[in-house]
C-alpha cells in the first residue's frame, strides 16, 4: 500500500472516529446534537491535525493558537478532539498534570452530573476548552478579545529576533451565531481593527433548530462580511480536505484583515436516510439509524466508543509532534529572552499566572474630607489611572463613553489601540456594548486584566456576556457610571432601577457600589486582586461628599463588603441605617439629625453584599446585630433583596417606579431621597 493511500485512509479513519464518538456519546446520553459534529468532523480534523499550533502536552503554552467552538451545542466535536489528541489535564492551581483532560470514561459520561463533558463546553470545568460557549454568538465575541490580546501582547512584548506572541484564533460558528447581534457587533469591530490573526469558520448547513434556515435567514453572509472589512473564502464541500487546506492557507497568507471561511456542510453528513434533521432538534439518532450510519462509514455496527488502531498515533504524529516542536522552540527562545529582557520576561510570567506586579498599589490617591466632594466616576478615573501605571497589562475601554465614564488612561505612554497600531491600552469599542462585554471576557481568559465601561442602564445590553464571565470564573472588570436617577435630565430611558437587584442575583458576580472617593480606592484594591470572579463597579455621575475619616471609620472596611461607618456613642444603637453608594451620605446626615434629637443610630455602608456574605457570622452579627430589629435601608434602586437585611420590622427606601427627566434636585425631592425622609423612617421603625 502506498504512503499516500495510507495517509488518506488514516485521514478518513480519524474523521469517522470523531463522528462515531459524537454519535455514541449522544446516543448513550439520550441527549445532545450529533449532526453538527458529524458534518464538521473533517473541518475540525484538518485544522487541528495540520494547522493549529497547539501542544496537547501543555494546554497552557502562552503562544498556542486558540480554538473556540461558538456553536457550543456541537460540544462533542470539541470533546472528541481533546480526547483523541491527548490534551493533558491542568490542576486548579495551574499545573499541567500527567493525565488526560478527557479520558474515554468522560466521553462516555457526556451530559451527566459532574462529568467533564457538559452539554455545552465550560472552560473552568474542562482543560482545553478556551472559553465557555453555548449562548450563540458569545464565542464569536470572545474570539475578538483573544485576537486583540494576541496583537497587544505582540506589540508590547515581541522584540527583534524574539517573536514571543503571534497566536491565531480559530472560531467555529453556525447560522445561529451569525444571526445573533453580538456576533455582528464583534465582526464589525474585528474588521475595523484589521485583526488578521482571526479566522471564523462558518458552518453553512442551511439548518436552524426550527428547521430549514430559509424559514428565517436569507441574507448574503459573504457580502455582509466583505462589507465589514473581512476576507471571505468558500469551501464547497466540508469533506474536501484539499479545499479546506487551501482555505486555511489563505487565512495564514492574509495579513491585513480577518478571514471568514464559509464551509458548505450537511447536517449528519454520511447518513443515507437522515441527513437534515438529526441536529435540527438536538436529538440522538436512535439505535437503528446509528447502525446504518456506522455501516455507511464501514464501521463495526455494534462497537461503541471505538477508536481503531493507529488513530491515536496518527494524532500524536500530527498535532502532537508539531505542537511539541513549536512549544519547545518557543521555550528555548523565551529562555534567551529572559536573559536579554529580564523585566519584560517577568511581566510575561506574571500575566500567565495572574500575578500582579510587586508594587501594584503604590501611589494610589487618598482623598481629603470635602463636603462638596466628587462623583465616584471622577475618583474612579484617578484610581484607574494610578493602578494602570503600576500594572502594565491593565487595559480596556468604553462603549463610546470614555469621557463620561472617566475610563481614559491619560498618563504618558498609555496610548490607543487602533488598526495596525496595537500597542496602546485604550480600547475603543464603539457603541457595541454586547461585543465589548464578550471581548473583555476574551481578553480575561487570555490572562490580561481588562475592563469595559458604559452607563449602568446599558448593563442590560451586556448581560449575557457578564453572566458568562461569572459562570466561567473570568475576572473581567465591568465599570458602570450614571448609576441611578441621580444622573438627572437624560430621564428614565437612561436611569437604572432594577439593574442592581439583577446583578446581585447573579451567582459569582461581585457588585461594588462605593459611597465616596476613598471607598472607590478600596473597591479597586479588592477587584484588581480577584482571580475567579468578575466584578461590576457601579459609580455616580453626581458629586458625593468625601467623608471625614478622622470622624468616621476608615474606608478599608470595603474589603469586608459592609462596615460600621458611624456608630452610637456606647456602641449600642437604637436603629441601624444602611445604604450603598450615593445614599450613604443621606444616612450620615440622618444619623447626625437623630443624634441631635437624642436617638442613637448606626450607619452601615454596604458597598458589596457579596463580599459581606463571605464574612463569618461573627463579623456579620457585629455589623448588623440580630437583636436590633429597627432598621432602614436606602438605595436609589428597586428594593428587591433588602428584606434580607432590614427584616420584617424594618423599612426599605427605594424606587418603585421608573425615574423621570429633570434636574437632580427635583428628582431627589420627587422620589424622596432626602435626609428628612430617612429620619422619619427611622422614627417609624422605632415606633416614635
Amino acid at each position: 500500500m502506498t504512503q499516500a493511500k495510507t495517509q488518506v485512509d488514516l485521514d478518513q479513519l480519524s474523521i469517522n472516529t470523531i463522528r462515531t464518538l459524537a454519535i455514541d456519546a449522544v446516543q448513550q446520553a439520550n441527549s445532545g446534537h450529533p449532526g453538527a459534529p458529524m458534518g464538521l468532523a473533517p473541518v475540525a480534523y484538518e485544522l487541528w491535525q495540520r494547522f493549529l499550533r497547539y501542544d496537547p502536552a501543555d494546554p497552557l503554552w502562552p503562544n498556542r493558537d486558540r480554538f473556540v467552538l461558538s456553536n457550543g451545542h456541537a460540544s462533542m466535536l470539541l470533546y472528541a478532539m481533546l480526547h483523541l489528541t491527548g490534551v493533558r489535564d491542568v490542576s486548579p492551581d495551574g499545573k499541567v498534570l500527567d493525565r488526560p483532560s478527557l479520558p474515554m470514561e468522560e466521553i462516555k459520561r457526556f451530559r451527566q452530573l459532574d462529568s467533564k463533558t457538559p452539554g455545552h463546553p465550560e472552560s473552568h470545568i474542562t482543560t482545553g476548552v478556551e472559553t465557555t460557549t453555548g449562548p450563540l454568538g458569545q464565542g464569536c465575541g470572545n474570539s475578538v478579545g483573544m485576537a486583540i490580546a494576541s496583537k497587544w501582547l505582540a506589540a508590547n512584548y515581541n522584540r527583534p529576533g524574539f517573536e514571543l506572541f503571534n497566536f491565531n484564533v480559530y472560531t467555529m460558528c453556525g447560522d445561529g451565531d451569525l444571526m445573533e447581534g453580538v456576533a455582528c457587533e464583534a465582526a464589525s469591530l474585528a474588521g475595523h481593527l484589521a485583526l488578521s490573526n482571526l479566522c471564523w469558520i462558518y458552518d453553512h448547513n442551511h439548518v436552524t433548530l426550527d428547521g430549514p434556515a430559509s424559514w428565517s435567514f436569507s441574507e448574503d453572509v459573504m457580502t455582509r462580511f466583505v462589507g465589514l472589512g473581512w476576507n471571505v473564502t468558500r469551501v464547497a464541500d466540508a469533506n474536501d480536505l484539499e479545499m479546506l487546506d487551501r482555505a486555511y492557507q489563505i487565512f495564514l497568507k492574509t495579513t491585513d484583515r480577518p478571514t471568514l471561511i464559509v464551509v458548505d456542510s450537511h447536517i449528519g453528513y454520511g447518513s443515507p436516510n437522515k441527513q437534515d434533521t438529526s441536529d435540527a432538534h438536538g436529538e440522538p439518532l436512535g439505535e437503528a439509524e446509528v447502525k446504518l450510519v456506522k455501516r455507511n462509514y464501514g464501521w463495526p455496527e455494534d462497537a461503541k466508543f471505538y477508536v481503531p488502531d493507529g488513530v491515536y498515533d496518527h494524532f500524536k504524529n500530527g498535532i502532537g509532534k508539531r505542537g511539541a516542536e513549536a512549544r519547545s522552540t518557543w521555550n528555548t527562545k523565551f529562555g534567551e529572552y529572559k536573559k536579554q529582557f529580564p523585566e519584560l520576561a517577568d511581566q510575561v510570567e506574571r500575566i500567565q499566572n495572574f500575578k500582579l506586579p510587586d508594587a501594584w498599589d503604590k501611589d494610589l490617591p487618598s482623598f481629603p474630607a470635602d463636603p462638596k466632594g466628587m462623583a465616584t466616576r471622577e475618583s474612579s478615573g484617578k484610581v484607574l489611572n494610578a493602578l494602570a501605571k503600576n500594572i502594565p497589562w491593565l487595559l480596556g475601554g468604553s462603549a463610546d463613553l470614555a469621557h463620561s465614564n472617566k475610563t481614559n488612561l491619560t498618563f504618558e505612554g498609555a496610548g490607543d489601540f487602533y488598526a495596525n497600531e496595537y500597542k496602546g491600552r485604550n480600547l475603543h469599542f464603539g457603541v457595541r456594548e454586547h461585543a465589548m462585554g464578550a471581548a473583555v471576557n476574551g481578553l480575561s481568559v487570555s490572562r490580561l486584566r481588562a475592563y469595559s465601561a458604559t452607563f449602568f442602564n446599558f448593563s442590560d445590553y451586556m448581560r449575557p456576556a457578564m453572566r458568562l464571565a461569572a459562570l466561567m470564573e473570568a475576572p473581567s472588570i465591568f465599570i458602570f457610571t450614571h448609576d441611578s436617577i441621580g444622573l438627572g435630565e437624560d430621564g428614565p430611558t437612561h436611569q437604572p432601577i432594577e439593574q442592581l437587584a439583577g446583578l446581585r442575583a447573579m451567582p459569582n458576580m461581585i457588585v461594588l457600589r462605593p459611597g465616596d472617593a476613598n471607598e472607590v480606592v478600596e473597591a479597586y484594591k479588592v477587584l484588581i486582586q480577584l482571580r475567579h470572579s468578575p466584578v461590576s463597579l457601579v459609580l455616580t455621575r453626581q458629586a458625593l461628599p468625601t467623608f471625614d475619616r478622622t470622624k468616621y471609620a476608615p474606608a478599608s472596611g470595603v474589603a469586608k463588603g459592609a462596615y460600621v461607618l458611624a456608630d452610637a456613642a456606647n456602641g449600642r444603637p437604637d436603629v441601624i441605617l444602611m445604604a450603598t453608594g450615593s445614599e450613604v451620605h443621606l444616612c450620615v446626615e440622618a444619623y447626625e439629625k437623630l443624634k441631635a434629637e437624642g436617638i442613637s443610630a448606626r450607619v452601615v455602608s454596604m458597598p458589596s453584599w457579596e463580599l459581606f456574605e463571605k464574612q463569618d457570622a461573627a463579623y456579620r452579627d457585629s455589623v448588623l446585630p440580630p437583636n436590633i430589629t429597627a432598621r432602614v435601608s436606602v438605595e436609589m434602586a428597586a428594593t428587591t433583596g433588602w428584606e434580607r437585611y432590614v427584616g420584617t420590622k424594618g423599612k426599605a427606601i427605594g424606587m418603585h417606579t421608573f425615574g423621570a427627566s429633570a434636574p437632580l434636585k427635583d428628582l431627589l425631592k420627587k422620589f424622596g431621597f432626602l435626609p428628612e425622609r430617612v429620619v422619619a423612617a427611622a422614627k417609624e421603625v422605632l415606633g416614635k
